[in-house]
């Protein structure tokens, strides 16, 4: 078995970059969410035009859709994989259930994400900068992981399908930014609409 299967360096390097990076951005909406609360109406930092804002998205019932604010999600839920990269590199070795729970919590959040997404562009209308952050680490992180675990034997013990895997990860990128352009496009387009309703109502 190779040095790259047994410790997947580059896997848990981006663990702890998307982790930094997911944490940074759902404090940031934490703070702006304690700013809302507090002066409910003034304008927040990252409120940069009608279509650009957190307001809408932290004031929605999408963004408090399990009772409490998303953000706090956010800033539990990616302490997960910070450990688990951190623990990759110091040579930690995970059984297959620890591996299919850690998969369960990423398509769960990649699940979330998508629906956060579709809420976004069709229902509030608005695109929230701190929650796109948390979307372009978070579709990544997803893809990455079930790269992952089918190559170190969590879905599959066939030795072609993991070998196959170990090759499919230097695809991910490609894929990231596919997802993304899929987004751009449909906020784009979404855009437009919501632009020719808004000139219905004024005209």
């Amino acid at each position: 078995m190779s040095e790259q299967r047994t410790r997947p360096v580059v896997y848990a390097v981006w663990l702890i970059i998307a982790s930094v990076v997911g944490w940074f951005a759902a404090f940031q909406l934490t703070v702006e969410k304690f700013a809302l609360l507090e002066n409910p109406t003034d304008p927040l930092a990252c409120d940069l035009s009608p279509f650009i804002q957190c307001s809408t998205n932290l004031e929605s019932w999408q963004g408090s859709v399990f009772g409490f604010p998303n953000p706090i999600m956010g800033l539990t839920g990616w302490m997960a994989p910070l450990v688990v990269g951190v623990a990759i590199l110091a040579g930690a070795r995970f059984p297959r259930w620890f591996w299919a729970l850690f998969g369960v919590g990423v398509t769960f959040a990649f699940g979330l994400v998508c629906w956060l997404i579709a809420q976004s562009l069709y229902d509030l209308f608005v695109l929230c900068p701190w929650c796109m952050v948390t979307w372009a680490v978070t579709i990544p992180t997803f893809f990455a992981t079930v790269v992952h675990l089918t190559r170190n034997g969590t879905f599959t013990r066939n030795a072609k399908v993991r070998a196959a895997a170990d090759q499919a990860m230097m695809w991910v990128p490609l894929a990231t930014i596919l997802a993304f352009a899929v987004v751009i496009v449909l906020a784009q387009l979404q855009g437009l609409d919501f632009l020719g309703e808004m000139a219905k109502l004024l005209f």
